[in-house]
């Protein structure tokens, strides 16, 4: 027979409340809000070449790209940390390798040395 769940009422109850308080804040901004009908882009714009113009500031191309650029470099950003953070944790710390791994000279069992 299972028993029934208990609350703990530690430690653990502030941070628990202070997720469901903030839960329930995004959920009511994001419900709240309207959002404008999407727009779209021309069909003969060229988005890739846009952006390319405005990363070197220069006034060409069919889309407005000021709000890429953003997007551009806050993903540029994001995906840096990410790799650095990979790297991170990738990397093996020279304490961490066990003796056992290397033999010492002359402990090789079977052939011939």
């Amino acid at each position: 027979m299972t028993t029934r769940p208990k609350l703990r009422l530690g430690s653990q109850l502030l941070p628990g409340l202070a997720a469901v308080a903030l839960f329930v804040l995004f959920a009511f901004v994001f419900l709240s809000s309207s959002f404008p009908s999407p727009t779209g882009f021309p069909g003969d714009a060229n988005i890739t070449a846009s952006i390319g113009y405005a990363l070197f500031n220069i006034e060409a191309g069919g889309v407005p790209a000021e709000g890429f650029i953003v997007a551009f470099f806050t993903i540029a950003i994001v995906l840096d940390a990410a790799l650095d953070g990979a790297v991170l944790l990738a990397r093996r710390d020279v304490d961490d390798t066990p003796d056992e791994l290397v033999p010492e000279r002359g402990l090789f069992e079977g052939g011939d040395d």
